[in-house]
């Protein structure tokens, strides 16, 4: 799988063969898997509601067992009742989804390959030249060609070696900056275009 490969220096476009990974075959069961996992660990899952024991009312039977003419009823706090308790709600206590490392990484491929398949990718070499914001804004908009992207709709995935370039692109309204390590299946399927950092696969070359 081969993208376009822009420089930082000279702003010319060659190409860049990517690993295998970004070429296999796209597995949708297991992407939609760790994306609903990634998501509900996003939530802290702390709702919790008060049972008929935690409800602050007086435990006294509220009207005699017979003549009345009623239902049997003891405690007001029971779940039948306005402002008793809930009978069956959240605990407070959440259950923690996870994945298997090796499943992780096949998750993060299979975002990979659907993004090399979309055309969404593209890399870019000789970051170390950018030295202001102004020079990381030509190049970004030397790499979209005008495209409107949305805000978050367009990621750079820099390397160990180019993370103190950050400063460069963060206050680039419409990109997000993250680590190539750092990245999961959730952030690059929608992390929208897709620009890394040469630097990420030098050993792979």
């Amino acid at each position: 799988m081969k993208v376009n490969l822009y420089s930082a220096k000279s702003k010319t476009v060659k190409s860049l063969a990517l690993p295998k990974e970004f070429g296999g075959d796209v597995n949708k069961a297991l992407l939609a898997q760790a994306i609903h996992i990634y998501r509900d660990r996003t939530h802290a899952g702390n709702s919790k509601v008060k049972t008929r024991g935690e409800i602050n009312l007086t435990t006294a039977k509220w009207y005699k067992q017979k003549g009345t003419g009623r239902a049997r009823h003891g405690s007001q706090s029971a779940p039948i009742f306005v402002g008793g308790g809930v009978a069956h709600g959240p605990k407070g206590v959440k259950r923690v989804l996870g994945l298997p490392k090796k499943m992780k990484i096949r998750a993060l491929a299979s975002a990979f390959a659907l993004k090399a398949k979309e055309k969404a990718i593209v890399a870019v070499k000789d970051l170390t030249a950018v030295t202001k914001t102004k020079e990381a804004m030509l190049l970004v908009d030397s790499i979209c060609k005008g495209e409107k992207l949305e805000k978050g709709k367009l990621m750079l995935a820099l390397s160990e070696k180019n993370k103190g370039i950050y400063k460069y692109f963060k206050n680039i309204d419409r990109l997000r900056v993250e680590r190539y390590s750092d990245l999961n299946a959730y952030t690059v399927y929608f992390g929208g275009k897709l620009i890394l950092d040469a630097d990420n696969f030098k050993k792979t070359k």
